[in-house]
């Protein structure tokens, strides 16, 4: 049976290429109604403003897909992970910056060319007209937002303070709005350019009115959850133990996880994302956290019977994607949680878990790992020790002495950064197909 349904996967199109094949078709369709709308009504006033044009109606496109990229469309997510699209977020959203500035930029050329006059003069002029003031303003907070977002700046910030500027990319994305709109040779400029500009602005803030607000809501009012246990794994590791109503109703899998708030306990912007460290069972959801920042440290002290507000399951971590008949779960340090609750879903037989912590005390779960791993006659190996002291066990030649037929198994992967890189680099080296191979990094920012 599982040979059968291993086939039948191999046949059809990977979940993950689905969703990967649909959201090219959808930015392939709009830049072709795009460059059709373009060179039916694109003219400017001269040539340098037709060119501005071309890239405000195209920097408007960039802008919408951004924003349905982390709208945590439930379909999307499942398939391609919060991480992978987080990820495709912040590229397409320093493409929109560069996209925006060069618009901004051939602007003001355009206009000093056409009035004869320098670029400052032409600047101040256009600020003092409404549709171009609307557009500079949200340019303005996109360069913000887009200076915030870079590596070195956003290392120095706290994820708080980086967020909370962060969500005046709406404001910008309202002010771009009704600065197209006012522009009335591009959303005005035919009927068909009317309903295009329309639905396509309408579709992507319903789609992330819907994913990050309304369906947050809606599930948390109906399933109505609450901490019923708190449970110490470790000195610095805690189990909290979630209930409510409803749960088998709860689209969750072993594998996901939610972003968790405890609004009892700390104030509404501390969120955090956490694995299920067990499988969904309808009852009870699970999370495990190690005390690593204020939030997950505090975890310990939440009260029994608080009311607890969760966002998601998020996350294509899943067996969803499975394509192998055997399995290889690689964990390191508290990475280990979904990877346990994935253990859940196996069924008896070939499965080989790689746990990676440097000394055995630091093994979360390690009795209840070992105990499902024996349990479905796998086979587990706890690799402890400092890599400064040996080879590293996930090197390419390690981890095919570990694990010969590395080759025929989906792999899943998760730990810390450095050790996911590692893993999936020897991966590559070892030439196991992209198609087998799972790995979630997961993180607001």
């Amino acid at each position: 049976m599982e040979a059968k349904i291993s086939q039948v996967r191999q046949r059809t199109a990977p979940p993950v290429v689905a969703a990967r094949w649909a959201l090219w078709a959808f930015v392939v369709v709009n830049l072709v109604i795009v460059e059709v709308l373009f060179f039916t009504a694109g003219t400017g006033k001269n040539e340098v403003l037709t060119v501005a044009k071309f890239f405000g109606m195209h920097a408007a496109v960039v802008m919408l897909f951004q924003l349905l990229l982390v709208a945590r469309l439930p379909w999307l997510d499942r398939r391609i992970g919060m991480d992978r699209l987080t990820v495709w977020h912040r590229w397409v959203g320093f493409t929109l910056l560069w996209t925006i500035l060069t618009h901004a930029f051939i602007v003001v050329l355009g206009y000093a060319t056409l009035d004869n006059a320098s670029m400052g003069k032409t600047f101040l002029a256009l600020a003092g007209v409404p549709a171009s003031l609307l557009g500079m303003c949200a340019a303005l907070i996109i360069v913000v937002i887009g200076t915030v977002s870079t590596r070195s700046v956003r290392r120095r910030l706290r994820y708080e303070t980086w967020h909370g500027l962060h969500l005046l990319l709406y404001l910008a994305l309202g002010l771009a709005f009704v600065h197209q709109l006012r522009e009335t040779t591009t959303f005005k400029s035919s009927p068909f350019a009317q309903i295009y500009w329309w639905a396509l602005w309408l579709f992507a803030f319903g789609a992330l009115v819907i994913g990050r607000i309304v369906m947050p809501l809606w599930r948390n009012a109906y399933h109505h959850f609450e901490v019923a246990a708190v449970v110490p794994e470790s000195d610095d590791v805690v189990s909290i133990h979630v209930t409510g109503r409803h749960l088998d109703k709860l689209p969750a899998r072993a594998g996901q996880f939610c972003i968790w708030r405890f609004p009892g306990h700390n104030h509404w912007w501390l969120a955090n994302p956490f694995s299920l460290s067990a499988a969904p069972d309808g009852r009870t959801l699970r999370l495990t956290a190690k005390a690593v920042g204020k939030v997950s440290a505090g975890l310990r002290n939440v009260p029994v019977g608080s009311r607890a507000f969760v966002e998601g399951p998020y996350g294509a971590f899943t067996s969803l994607h499975r394509t192998r008949p055997g399995a290889l779960l690689i964990a390191g340090g508290v990475g280990i949680t979904p990877i346990r609750a994935l253990l859940e879903e196996e069924p008896a037989g070939d499965v080989v878990v790689l746990y990676r912590v440097r000394n055995a005390e630091d093994a979360v779960l390690a009795d209840e790992v070992r105990t499902l791993v024996s349990e479905r006659g796998g086979r587990l190996h706890l690799l402890t020790g400092r890599t400064a002291d040996r080879p590293s066990p996930f090197e390419p030649g390690s981890l095919r002495t570990l694990v010969p037929d590395i080759d025929e198994r989906d792999v899943y992967v998760c730990g810390p950064p450095a050790m996911t890189s590692a893993v999936l680099s020897a991966l590559r080296r070892l030439k196991v197909p992209g198609r087998q191979v799972h790995s979630e990094r997961f993180g607001l920012a």
